[in-house]
């Protein structure tokens, strides 16, 4: 079937469907079978440390494929409510067939201590193709340093396995932080990446080192861990918590190089123009608690606040996913970019989504 024969009988099954899309029923058959949505069915499982759990995936049809460095909206369903994270394959992108996700689990990670404890095999999560701009150049640089620090490693590592599958003959440089062997989930992977390429140079550092075979404790980041590598002519890869991009930075900063780093940040995006000027209009209902309240043209999340409700949120500015819920019916707008969306049972950010006009809300 062509591609346009499929979409109309597409068109045509969804409007018979209405008020519910295709896969809403296919669901109820087989959650692996979808029309439009993207999924993937966790085919492995693997717990390699305390605080982790590593997931092999296999995307459905939709899936098409990643870069090396980007991320992924991963969905679950947790009592009920549908919970959105984003996290960066650790695979390498010249593998598109599966996903493989190394989830570190903190005190505050609800979704990821709940997929540490209780995914499994077989298992189908929600699925967002892959975003991000901390990639390697189309054209490889022929020096590269990759330094990571903790959950950090998953982009960077995806670099280096790409690498690998390239064969890439260029100096690589790689320099892990972790709190101890103990807490490495990929431990394994990198000295076997190291056997493999001894041109490469592969190194860890402990930051708590737990018992004596951590023997290569380094601590955290200093200078002298970068001596003998030529800064001024290799590209830099960071990931890792704010402390060690913060060390990294302000050495790369202080040798006259900071332009060769490249980092994942999260910045705050400016608002496309929005017409202030036309009055809010209609009711914003919040289906699951019974609250409703009059439209006063602020994000979905403030209204939902100053109506009492305590909807989960993290950064506030559309980047972490946090506070996604499903919208019933409506129409909103997207406060950064200014589009509109009219589609029906669907997930938005409610940070960065506003109503225009009547609008319900799962929540």
């Amino acid at each position: 079937m062509t591609k346009s024969l499929s979409g109309f009988f597409g068109s045509v099954l969804e409007a018979a469907l209405t008020p519910h899309p295709v896969d809403r029923y296919l669901e109820l058959v087989d959650p692996r079978i979808t029309w439009t949505d993207l999924r993937a069915e966790v085919i492995a499982v693997d717990r390699r440390s305390p605080r982790s759990v590593t997931m092999t995936l296999r995307p459905t049809r939709q899936w098409t494929g990643f870069d090396a460095g980007q991320f992924v909206q991963l969905s679950t369903v947790i009592k009920g409510v549908r919970h959105s994270r984003c996290y960066s394959p650790a695979s390498s992108a010249h593998h598109p067939d599966t996903i493989e996700l190394t989830l570190t689990s903190h005190d505050d990670g609800f979704v990821s201590k709940h997929l540490r404890e209780n995914v499994r095999s077989g298992q189908v999560l929600g699925l967002q193709p892959a975003a991000g701009t901390f990639t390697l150049p189309a054209e490889r640089p022929d020096s590269l340093l990759f330094i990571s620090g903790g959950s950090g490693i998953t982009p960077v590592l995806s670099m280096l396995r790409t690498l690998v599958d390239e064969n890439h003959r260029g100096d690589v440089t790689f320099v892990h932080y972790t709190r101890s062997a103990e807490d490495h989930p990929y431990s394994t992977e990198l000295a076997d990446i190291a056997a493999a390429r001894p041109d490469w140079t592969i190194t860890t550092h402990f930051t708590r080192p737990a018992t004596e075979t951590d023997t290569d404790t380094g601590g955290h980041f200093r200078p002298d861990h970068l001596a003998g590598l030529d800064l001024g002519t290799s590209q830099v890869f960071l990931c890792g918590p704010p402390a060690l991009h913060e060390s990294v930075s302000d050495h790369l900063t202080d040798l006259g190089v900071e332009a060769n780093l490249h980092t994942e940040q999260f910045v705050l995006v400016t608002p496309a123009d929005v017409d202030d000027d036309a009055p809010a209009q209609g009711r914003l209902s919040f289906a699951a608690s019974g609250t409703e309240a009059e439209n006063n043209g602020n994000s979905i999340l403030e209204q939902a606040e100053n109506a009492g409700l305590t909807p989960e949120f993290g950064c506030r500015m559309g980047i972490c996913f946090s506070c996604s819920a499903v919208k019933k019916s409506g129409l909103t707008k997207n406060i950064l970019t200014g589009e509109t969306d009219t589609e029906s049972d669907k997930h938005i950010q409610l940070c960065i989504s506003k109503p225009v006009g009547d609008c319900v809300i799962d929540i």
